[in-house]
């Protein structure tokens, strides 16, 4: 019964382990917010741990308007002369392409016709507006750099419908349904100015949309603005440097897929190439260490005289021209930096197309960290009730560590995006749930052993049995025990004494400390009976020396009650009917111990003959005038007691004889001359009585009357003395065995 319900126990642990499970998969489907979030700080964690190698060769090159670039050249915007004389700079120095993170949407106010204009209408300066209208315009200027050099333009995207349609230099092809459904979606722009659109190689958009925490992740390829596919400024300056075709978007039911959602996005095709991306066309960014592409100052190249260096360093890449100054407002947070240049990200981007280097999240990744959370998460489910909380903490953490490896392996090796939040999660709430489960399962099982145990058993056996239950075997069982019945002698005379609240009074004062020597010496207190005190050894608790502790337990309680009847007397206030007498039966044997009783109430009890020989020996300690008996068994194990055998009789209920010895003392007293001398005696006595010598037994009891009466047992010399001589003038029949038959309990 027990196995069963420590079956039943670990099973309901178990069920909220999986229970977890359950509840995890639900969350893992509906992917809330939550659990992206979780989702990108692990790849972000990846991106720390294990970011892009950077190139051997550099394949992208940062012009950047940086701080000391304005301070030495003016404050931003700058004229779009200085601009062109930069692009015309960087394309003589053969770069590949020239992408430009501005959006030149706004005429140059410095250009001389915006001053012309502003001029126009002041009557002391007609001439100055006229030459300022006849010079060229700043923004034409840079147009005709655009046309000499590969430029590729850039322009926001915006949901409300705003400027002009968007105009790509290059359209998609589409291999598929249209993705009208799952690429991002606009009615509005922001574009460069006509002239600079026109004289470029190329234009992309740079709108990207941050995640909710507001850093970077994942850069759109593809986006459609009122029906029309659009490239992106890092795809579209890869085309102008490579001379390539249009590129080609792949949908789902154009790749033959059949996981996916028809037209969702699967990946870019340009050049040869083939650019993984998530079904609404973005693909995942790798970043590098920080500072490992080549950055050039702006100020650097408008102040060269030269452009020898400069072809060094931009010949045959390609070339990013942004702003990493503050006041520009164009800086980001990725997973790497918490404030990088913008155009950065486009430039990261472009690194991986060309080196052929992608992040992907495989369709298969999201059945794959369902089936580690299964496994990983149900395998603790099992194990941890069995294991424990210690063994497993080092389990779940060995799987933890195990799901972390794999991803950052799958990460670092191939490129996957492999989540480990759920896996994790289902480790970590596994473990909690359950340990406080069978904690709290444990806190009502050691109140429970409190409220069960703390009336009959000491508080450091209770602690015992708290700090280790399966010490504790609850329901029937058979052992070897020793037992303890104790009685007050003349109860009833003091009952009729006192009054009903007297009597609980004097039995509260007698049966306390009685009771502390008993729990003192690893007892366990079955039941109070009125006056009487029934307890036992050797369980709930095994007990190695319960025999011992039983003998120690009944001298120390009749020398307890010597003190007792000295003090209590002369104490105000107390209920105590002079000299209180007591009698102890001791036994040990084989006892059925554990929870017994009925439907309604159980109690912790044992039964037995065991038991019932204990309650005889103690009536028999008023017929013999002594205070503790102990049965054959028990006296067995007491070597070195001071004890020797009493009698042998026959109990009432019983038809077996018993040999009862006599307690007087412990190993002190053993050795004492006076307990050595009666001993001796009374042996004679008995050999004499039992081979119905009378004469000689009743001149042993006399020559040893005063040892008697030296050792306080003067009432069972008067009872042989009346015994053998009623036997010696009414002799008993032939065949007598010596057994004394016991007429009352």
């Amino acid at each position: 019964m027990a196995n069963l319900w420590e079956r039943i126990r670990k099973s309901g642990v178990v069920l909220i382990g999986f229970a977890v499970l359950a509840i995890l998969l639900v969350l893992q489907q509906l992917d809330a917010e939550p659990t992206q979030r979780l989702r990108m700080l692990a790849f972000d964690s990846l991106q720390m741990l294990s970011p892009r190698p950077a190139d051997a060769e550099a394949q992208t090159v940062f012009v950047d308007v940086d701080e000391e670039s304005i301070a030495r050249i003016g404050q931003w915007p700058w004229p779009r002369t200085e601009l062109a004389q930069l692009t015309d700079r960087l394309g003589e120095a053969g770069a590949s392409a020239i992408a430009y993170d501005i959006v030149f949407s706004e005429a140059d106010r410095t250009s001389p016709e915006q001053i012309a204009a502003r001029l126009e209408n002041a009557s002391d300066v007609p001439a100055i507006a006229a030459q300022l209208s006849a010079l060229p315009s700043h923004d034409e200027q840079l147009a005709a750099s655009f046309a000499k050099a590969p430029v590729v333009t850039a322009y926001f995207l915006t949901k409300e419908e705003r400027g002009r349609a968007v105009e790509p230099k290059s359209s998609f092809t589409i291999h598929g349904s249209m993705p009208s459904a799952f690429v991002g979606q606009y009615a509005g722009s922001l574009q460069a100015l006509p002239v600079m659109e026109e004289a470029a190689s190329g234009n992309g958009f740079v709108s990207i949309e941050k995640d909710a925490d507001g850093i970077i992740r994942r850069v759109p390829l593809v986006a459609m603005h009122r029906g029309t596919l659009i490239p992106s400024l890092s795809l579209e300056a890869l085309r102008v440097a490579r001379e390539a075709g249009s590129p080609n978007l792949l949908t789902s039911d154009g790749s033959g897929e059949t996981l996916g959602s028809p037209g969702a996005a699967v990946a870019v095709r340009i050049d040869g190439m083939e650019i993984p991306v998530n079904e609404a066309g973005e693909a995942w960014v790798h970043f590098p260490q920080t500072n490992a592409r080549m950055v050039i100052p702006a100020w650097s190249i408008l102040e060269s005289e030269g452009v020898d260096d400069l072809a060094e360093q931009v010949a045959g890449r390609i070339v990013y021209v942004g702003g990493s100054a503050v006041g520009l407002q164009d800086l980001v947070a990725t997973p790497r930096d918490g404030s990088i240049a913008g155009v950065t990200v486009h430039a990261a981007m472009t690194e991986q197309m060309l080196a052929g280097h992608f992040l992907q999240r495989p369709d298969w990744a999201k059945g794959l960290e369902f089936f580690l959370m299964a496994i990983f998460g149900g395998a603790l489910a099992i194990l941890l009730p069995r294991l424990g909380a210690i063994k497993g903490a080092v389990v779940a953490l060995t799987g933890i560590i195990a799901v972390g490896a794999l991803s950052y392996s799958a990460f670092s090796a191939a490129q996957f995006l492999i989540d480990p939040t759920f896996p994790v999660l289902a480790l970590v709430l596994v473990y909690t749930l359950q340990t406080v489960a069978t904690y709290y399962r444990e806190e009502r099982q050691r109140s429970y052993i409190h409220s069960a145990f703390d009336r009959f058993l000491s508080p450091a056996m209770v602690e015992e049995i708290v700090n280790d239950p399966s010490r504790l075997e609850l329901g029937g069982e058979e052992r070897d025990m020793s037992v303890m019945m104790c009685d007050v002698r003349s109860f009833s005379r003091i009952s009729e004494q006192y009054s009903p609240t007297q009597v609980i009074e004097f039995l509260i004062e007698f049966l306390t400390p009685m009771s502390d020597i008993l729990l003192d010496n690893r007892a366990t207190l079955d039941k109070y009976i009125g006056d009487a005190i029934l307890a036992f050894w050797n369980a709930p608790l095994d007990d190695p020396d319960h025999h011992r502790n039983s003998a120690r337990s009944a001298l120390l309680m009749t020398q307890r009650l010597k003190e007792l009847n000295a003090s209590k007397p002369d104490e105000a206030g107390v209920t105590w009917p002079g000299e209180v007498k007591i009698g102890i039966g001791l036994n040990s044997g084989i006892c059925c111990v554990g929870n017994m009783g009925s439907k309604q109430r159980l109690d912790y009890s044992l039964i037995g003959d065991t038991v019932n020989v204990a309650a005889r020996l103690e009536g028999l300690t008023k017929q013999y005038g002594v205070q503790i008996i102990a049965g054959a068994d028990l006296a067995a194990n007491l070597d070195g007691f001071a004890l020797f055998e009493l009698d042998t009789v026959r109990v009432v209920g019983r038809d077996s004889a018993e040999s009862i010895f006599l307690l007087l003392g412990t190993e002190e007293m053993a050795g004492a001359a006076d307990f050595a001398a009666l001993k001796t005696a009374h042996q004679a006595m008995l050999t004499a009585y039992r081979a119905m010598d009378w004469d000689a037994a009743l001149r042993v009891l006399s020559d040893a009357a005063d040892g008697y009466q030296k050792l306080g047992v003067p009432g069972l010399h008067a009872l042989f003395v009346e015994r053998i001589s009623s036997l010696r003038d009414d002799p008993p029949q032939a065949g007598w065995d010596g057994v004394y038959e016991a007429t009352s309990k």
